[in-house]
């Protein structure tokens, strides 16, 4: 490949910028401005093209495949930690007692594994993500992808990330030079995770077995950025049939109710086959008790949740951890699948106070440039880095530490790329992070779906080291496979 992205003029690079743009501005490719910036509209009524890469980014189409191919695999281990009870208890019961919000969590695990669990199907809509590393850090002739995490609630982007791979290939085939002729529409691949989705949630709505039943999504309060949610609700309704309602925690405990002979979810007099949170996996979704006992009355119910509340604990970044020591893996695959799937750990470390957990403390003292320390926490942002650890790891006791974990850093190699955002384009080195997104649907040990299907590329400048596109430090892209 030549230089790549391809050398343009700058009356070139403005043509271009303006057609994809127009573009996304017309296929929903789009975000709504922060509020400092809406302007003179009322109701929301302005929106900004979402920040996206002008051109696709290579990706080793080898790494790229051995991604989407272990997604079944993975739905599947999700699905049986979720139903280890031993797992849940040795992973939560010290984490518990240090972090709050696990703690809440955990609690309505117990309440409802001890009052009977009224709907024994599950609902999983997964992400496996993943950065290329490199060892010297910058050969990617020779990188192989290293997991990152597994997200088990909220896996957002399905959307956005479908139309920015439709973004791609319309520039390819439309825009004269676009590309120098260095793409081939065959490396790019189709992305589907929006009809991925939405089949999971027909599925399990199909299973539920009420024609009349509806699904629900949670959401935020005052959800202001809600596209990426709409096009899976519009690819609900147009494909399957399907209405979709959409509230807050807060709406739920204001409104839902129990129906007492079979649990049965009732909000407006409707009946809910499937509740799909899209919101509940950080503490800030919950600022009252109403919104907790919400999420309790939601698991307690005979609706199909995605996730379910063990779904949510063991997505949790210590049970990452566990799942890299020997054996571990073992438990639930068999020994070439184990195999496959930790070809791509990272070095995951704990930091209790074990004998493993000590040498990890002492390590990450002399080290921190090569760690990172991440707390139980989802959706970007709350990781920490450099010396940041050790001004971290002073203030903590032995004892605090267990809601840590240490994981080697990712050493991705940086290609070039440009990111626009809010018309701007934003030149320099960049690297990606791959998403495949998974669904899973299985009752009483009987597997009724499991899918891989779609992907999601965040790009971000390599000055960055947070990943999250809402949290302001990505941007969304699409693999071109080489």
């Amino acid at each position: 490949m030549n230089s790549y992205p391809p050398v343009v003029s700058n009356n070139e690079l403005s043509e271009i910028m303006v057609v994809a743009i127009d573009w996304a501005l017309a296929h929903g490719l789009v975000v709504r401005p922060s509020l400092d910036k809406q302007g003179i509209f009322e109701n929301n009524a302005a929106v900004t093209h979402a920040p996206f890469t002008l051109y696709p980014t290579p990706f080793p189409r080898k790494e790229f495949e051995k991604a989407a191919k272990l997604q079944q695999p993975w739905n599947t281990l999700i699905h049986k930690m979720s139903e280890d009870h031993d797992l849940i208890s040795e992973t939560m019961e010290t984490l518990s007692q240090l972090d709050d919000f696990m703690n809440e969590l955990y609690q309505i695990y117990l309440k409802v594994k001890e009052q009977g669990v009224a709907q024994t199907a599950s609902l999983g809509i997964h992400r496996n993500d993943y950065l290329l590393h490199a060892k010297n850090g910058t050969d990617a002739k020779t990188a192989k992808i290293q997991q990152v995490e597994f997200n088990t609630i909220a896996a957002s982007f399905g959307s956005l990330s479908t139309r920015t791979s439709q973004l791609h290939r319309y520039l390819l085939s439309s825009v004269k030079g676009y590309a120098g002729g260095q793409i081939e529409m065959n490396q790019l691949p189709q992305n589907k995770a929006i009809e991925s989705i939405a089949n999971g949630l027909a599925t399990a709505w199909k299973h539920y077995g009420n024609p009349d039943a509806r699904v629900v999504m949670i959401i935020q309060p005052g959800e202001r950025n809600a596209f990426d949610q709409r096009w899976i609700e519009y690819e609900l309704l147009e494909s399957h049939g399907i209405s979709l309602m959409r509230f807050s925690l807060e709406d739920i405990y204001t409104r839902a109710t129990l129906r007492p002979k079979d649990k049965g979810l009732i909000i407006d007099g409707y009946e809910v086959a499937v509740t799909y949170f899209r919101a509940g996996y950080g503490p800030e979704d919950y600022p009252t008790q109403k919104e907790w006992d919400a999420r309790l009355l939601i698991e307690q119910s005979f609706s199909i949740k995605c996730p379910t509340i063990p779904y949510q604990l063991v997505g949790s970044k210590k049970v990452q951890q566990v799942l890299s020591v020997p054996g571990r893996l073992e438990r639930y695959v068999d020994s070439e699948t184990a195999n496959e799937m930790r070809e791509s750990f990272a070095g995951l470390y704990p930091l209790d106070d074990s004998p493993e957990g000590l040498a990890a403390y002492k390590l990450a003292l002399s080290d921190y440039e090569d760690l990172v320390m991440k707390p139980q926490r989802e959706g970007g942002g709350h990781n920490i880095y450099g010396e940041d650890i050790l001004k971290t790891l002073d203030q903590l006791t032995v004892k605090e530490r267990n809601a840590f974990i240490l994981m080697d850093l990712i050493k991705s190699p940086p290609l070039d790329n440009l990111m626009i955002r809010e018309g701007k384009a934003i030149t320099g080195q960049v690297v990606s992070e791959l998403g495949i997104y998974g669904t899973y649907l299985a009752d009483s040990g009987k597997e009724i779906l499991n899918n891989a299907g779609g992907h999601l590329l965040r790009t971000k400048a390599t000055t960055t080291r947070e990943g999250g596109v809402a949290a302001g430090f990505a941007v969304i892209d699409s693999p071109l496979l080489v």
